[in-house]
């Protein structure tokens, strides 16, 4: 049965905060599990002898776009959200996506990163899609 009560302002901050922690969560499981493949240690340690501090300082701004994503979300107006969401969802998409298309070390890419990949590019298209909805608040909610 279809509702057809319209979602608040309010409600939709909640629920892009909630999806954004989800993906978060996928994020870093995926991370762990990635931990306990075979050869891992010796591959972490052979990146770190090339791996820059520049480097490092931009994967860390990259994974903080989707973890400030889920404060934002909450606390932007209509228009800032919209267009932090429309920068920050295929900026995160991309920072998913890569590393699974240049496997480090000539190794293929674990099933297991590929379907939390997946999940978290699919989370990160209804999200987009959430937003491109997103009706115009009234003038006195702005």
């Amino acid at each position: 049965m279809k509702s057809n009560k319209r979602m608040t302002d309010s409600e939709r901050k909640s629920l892009l905060s909630t999806l954004w922690i989800f993906v978060l969560l996928n994020m870093i499981y995926a991370d762990i599990l990635g931990t306990l493949r075979p050869g891992y240690v010796e591959e972490l340690n052979q990146l770190s002898q090339i791996l820059t501090g520049s480097t490092v300082l931009l994967f860390a701004v990259l994974m903080e776009v989707a973890i400030a994503m889920v404060v934002l979300s909450r606390i932007l107006n209509y228009k800032a959200n919209r267009w932090a969401h429309f920068v920050a969802v295929p900026l995160t998409i991309l920072w998913v996506v890569v590393p699974s298309l240049v496997p480090s070390l000539g190794d293929s890419t674990p099933l297991s990163y590929v379907f939390f990949a997946t999940v978290e590019v699919a989370t990160m298209l209804v999200i987009f899609g959430y937003i491109w909805k997103w009706p115009k608040a009234r003038r006195e909610s702005l």
